[in-house]
């Protein structure tokens, strides 16, 4: 498998930055519909990735694209791919 296969492979996903406060990191909240399994009704839920960002280019309310990568620190597993739309 060459470089741009494993590229492929790795997980991506597109949310809204919580926090930026701590240094090269955001909190990326990701938000997705869930089927109940009884009802029919479509619930939405949420879950917190911290990523890297090594420019501290990301403020609050950005929407971004973070993709899976090896394991930074104890929580961080992402990394800032891409900035779709910039907060006003």
């Amino acid at each position: 498998m060459n470089e741009h296969e494993s590229e492929l492979a790795r997980k991506v996903r597109i949310g809204c930055v919580v926090s930026n406060k701590m240094q090269k990191t955001v909190v990326v909240k990701v938000e997705r519909l869930v089927k109940h399994k009884l009802y029919g009704k479509y619930l939405k839920t949420s879950v917190k990735y911290l990523a890297d960002d090594p420019e501290d280019q990301c403020n609050v309310g950005d929407i971004i694209q973070i993709v899976e990568c090896r394991p930074l620190s104890k929580r961080k597993r992402w990394r800032l791919k891409a900035i779709i739309e910039k907060a006003l």
